[in-house]
């Protein structure tokens, strides 16, 4: 059992920059970020093996993923905000290895979430 602990959410004007962070308690083999705006199905927005990545077509050149794979934690690096990016961001991770593209891995442990919200 991993368990996740989001932070670095927070207010921020459209143009911005935020960073989350993502704690693990324990290592995952590959760790990522989910988003879900009201009225919306949750969506993949980046994920992170051992040497490859993966992002969501509306964040790329805009969001970097990394990890600290020392301290079991992931980040989202997300920068150019704009207000489609509000919405509550999930942190996932999965122990499976399996050769699979990253926006289509079988997350086994998510975090509780933490919002973000972009201002016009």
């Amino acid at each position: 059992q991993v368990q996740l602990v989001e932070s670095g959410g927070g207010l921020v004007q459209a143009g911005g920059s935020l960073r989350l962070s993502c704690a693990a308690s324990g290592r995952a083999y590959v760790m990522g970020w989910f988003r879900q705006a009201p009225g919306e199905d949750r969506e993949f927005v980046a994920a992170i093996g051992w040497s490859r990545t993966d992002y969501a077509d509306s964040v790329k050149g805009r969001f970097t993923v990394s990890r600290d794979n020392a301290e079991n934690t992931v980040y989202l690096q997300m920068n150019s905000l704009n207000t489609e990016d509000t919405a509550v961001y999930y942190c996932a991770a999965g122990n499976r290895a399996i050769g699979i593209a990253l926006s289509s891995y079988p997350f086994d442990y998510w975090g509780q979430g933490t919002q973000v919200t972009v201002s016009s």
